[in-house]
């Protein structure tokens, strides 16, 4: 069994189509045909089941793809392990990061780390919450930044970077937007605007308002951020989001609150996969993350 062959039984499976799978790998169709005929004689069984032009995996194809695809990874994470030995400092760092974090937190930590290491190349994976947890114990990824921490999870290790306020956004005309501070209770009668159901920071939100004696009234959902913003901005609800998400952004028309009563929080941090190592160029960021915060923080203290 030849890589090659892996690496074109991969195409196929993915485009069900072998025309359009040499195209992606820029070689002949009847290159790709031959090989994956050589493959199939060579195992004994079928592993497409052909309709037309177009093809599909047969039952022990599906089973046969999801093991040769961590076989590539394996090899694929070797190769790149021996590279990155000759020099760390030419690498390339995999991290993966929602979108709470995109605007500020990962763009300055990559801003400072690139003046020590000006050479590193990065692979951005922006995502939702678990998805980038399953990423990461998956090994589609090797790191993740998340807040808040998942803690206690029996495939991850986590390291918590710091921790924030969730503060109160509010519309300019508001009834309360120029107080100085608000406890949640104030809120309670007020349309929220959250995340989704099963989005992280929605629970963290829901959970604080639960503690007080009411359920939130979500009157709208965004999928990030910045759609967050918009519609608090619009004047369509009031929003608790992570203080760090407003530093640079505070949209136009809104105003931001301290909630002081109870004071909600999460917790910001890196996670990587129990027992996986990072590659060098990976540890190198990590320790760079770690130090970095550590040292606002005690700026900030």
């Amino acid at each position: 069994m030849e890589f090659r062959q892996i690496l074109y039984f991969i195409e196929v499976a993915k485009r069900e189509h072998v025309t359009e799978a040499a195209d992606a790998l820029h070689v002949a169709q009847s290159a790709v045909s031959r090989q994956i005929f050589n493959l199939e004689a060579e195992l004994g069984v079928n592993l497409f089941i052909r309709e037309g032009r177009n093809v599909r995996l047969t039952p022990i194809g599906r089973v046969f793809l999801e093991h040769v695809e961590e076989a590539v990874q394996v090899i694929n994470h070797a190769k790149q392990v021996v590279e990155e030995y000759t020099d760390p400092e030419q690498g390339t760092v995999r991290v993966g990061f929602p979108s709470s974090l995109a605007s500020y937190v990962l763009p300055n930590a990559i801003s400072a780390f690139r003046e020590d290491y000006p050479n590193v190349k990065f692979n951005l994976n922006q995502g939702s919450y678990h998805d980038l947890v399953d990423s990461v114990i998956k090994g589609d990824i090797n790191l993740a930044l998340l807040g808040p921490v998942p803690q206690n999870r029996k495939k991850l290790d986590e390291k918590i970077l710091f921790t924030e306020k969730m503060t109160a956004l509010l519309p300019a005309s508001h009834g309360l937007a120029d107080r100085n501070k608000l406890t949640l209770g104030q809120l309670q009668h007020d349309a929220f605007v959250l995340f989704p159901e099963g989005y992280v920071l929605r629970s963290i939100v829901v959970d604080a308002c639960t503690q007080q004696g009411f359920q939130p009234k979500v009157s709208f959902e965004g999928r990030d951020i910045d759609s967050i913003k918009g519609l608090v901005s619009a004047g369509l609800g009031v929003s608790l989001v992570p203080e760090i998400t407003l530093f640079d952004s505070l949209p136009r028309t809104t105003v931001r609150i301290p909630i002081v009563d109870p004071e909600v929080t999460r917790t910001v941090g890196v996670i990587k996969a129990k027992g996986r190592e990072f590659l060098p160029t990976e540890e190198v960021f990590y320790d760079f993350l770690v130090k970095f915060f550590r040292r606002l923080e005690d700026f900030q203290n």
